[in-house]
């Protein structure tokens, strides 16, 4: 029996170069850190850094919007999205949980980018593509399309040297077309960190150009994965896997606002009935006394009582202690007031509930 092995990105050769620590993530060969993850999460905080996100999904989505058999697949409304625009959704199974969390493009009038993880791409594809109507074309661009993300409160100056000018307008959650590297590319005002950042859309045999160029600017430095993580959580985002599964739902990890309940999508039927019977569990953040780290999975206790697991932890060099998230019973909630401790592998800690982002003043609308 033959093992699949992991895919290489098109900066493989850079992040070697760069003597980078590499790990297997969503089957592909991922840059952990290139030297510290603690300082790379600390300049993205204050400059500019540069990830590379080439393994996520890309499908592009051309369909008769009059009619449009996505906007029952996506949880956000599509057919009303502004050309320019992005929004955060989910893609749902009939039982309201979460297949996947997405980002929804509007590149024209009658076609839709949409950006998923790299560890359900081929899921989502075959998903999509079987609930789009027969008139509906469905392209997956996966492994033609680079993503690189410029991220932290510098990189408008540095996507301005790259793109130009026309940076300069554009507004959070939106996007524009930019003429770089001898094409036309997407770059959005979109990011995973918290802070000012860009995700630009490229071709896969552009992107080792872009990234040099990125890298040769003053203040930009190349940043890994371990980092994006503590940045992520920081900012109180969700991870695929972790907070995000096909074992919750958005009501429960508190992302009502991005669920249009005024139209028909997959899903919709059963987050109804959830709403009026009531949520079970609810998706917490937390500060840990000290230093040590909550992990994937370890217990959440309430007055000595398993309450809940935990879903990430990491150290915060910002905060300088450890954060996490996970999911705790509703009951236990209220009873907590804001006090509760985590089983560690090696005794426990006293931790405090607390709201969401971690960090609350950051570059992210600037």
């Amino acid at each position: 029996m033959s093992l699949m092995q992991d895919k290489n990105t098109p900066l493989y050769n850079e992040h070697a170069r760069l003597k980078a620590l590499m790990a297997p993530f969503a089957g592909w060969n991922m840059p952990i850190h290139y030297g510290s993850i603690i300082e790379e999460a600390k300049h993205t905080r204050l400059k500019t850094s540069v990830f590379d996100i080439c393994h996520m999904g890309e499908f592009f989505i051309r369909e008769n919007p009059e009619n449009s058999s996505l906007d029952r697949i996506i949880t956000v409304p599509v057919v009303k999205m502004a050309v320019g625009k992005c929004r955060y959704g989910f893609l749902l199974n009939e039982n309201g949980t979460v297949i996947d969390d997405l980002i929804v493009y509007r590149l024209r009038e009658d076609e839709w980018m949409i950006v998923v993880n790299a560890s359900n791409e081929e899921r989502d594809a075959i998903t999509i593509a079987s609930k789009l109507s027969k008139t509906a074309k469905f392209e997956n661009r996966s492994f033609t399309t680079a993503k690189l993300d410029v991220q932290g409160p510098t990189s408008r100056a540095v996507m301005e040297k790259l793109a130009g000018p026309g940076i300069n307008s554009l507004k959070y959650f939106n996007f524009g077309r930019f003429d770089i590297y001898g094409g036309n590319y997407i770059i959005s005002r979109t990011g995973y960190t918290g802070e000012l950042g860009f995700e630009l859309y490229i071709d896969s045999t552009k992107a080792e150009k872009a990234w040099k160029d990125l890298l040769a600017m003053d203040g930009v430095k190349p940043a890994g994965l371990g980092s994006r993580d503590i940045l992520r959580l920081e900012a109180g985002l969700p991870l695929y896997g972790d907070e995000m599964t096909e074992e919750t739902t958005p009501l429960e990890a508190g992302f009502e606002r991005v669920l249009d309940f005024n139209k028909d999508f997959c899903g919709r039927d059963a987050l109804i009935a959830q709403k009026k019977k009531g949520l079970e569990k609810l998706l917490v953040g937390f500060t840990v006394d000290g230093r040590r780290t909550p992990r994937h999975l370890n217990k959440i206790l309430v007055e000595g009582r398993e309450a809940g697991f935990v879903t990430s932890g990491v150290f915060s060099p910002h905060l300088n202690c450890g954060i996490g998230m996970g999911y705790i019973k509703r009951t236990n909630a209220a009873a907590a007031s804001g006090e509760i401790e985590i089983a560690l592998e090696k005794g426990s800690v006293k931790a405090r509930i607390e709201q969401l982002p971690f960090i609350k003043q950051t570059s992210i609308k600037n």
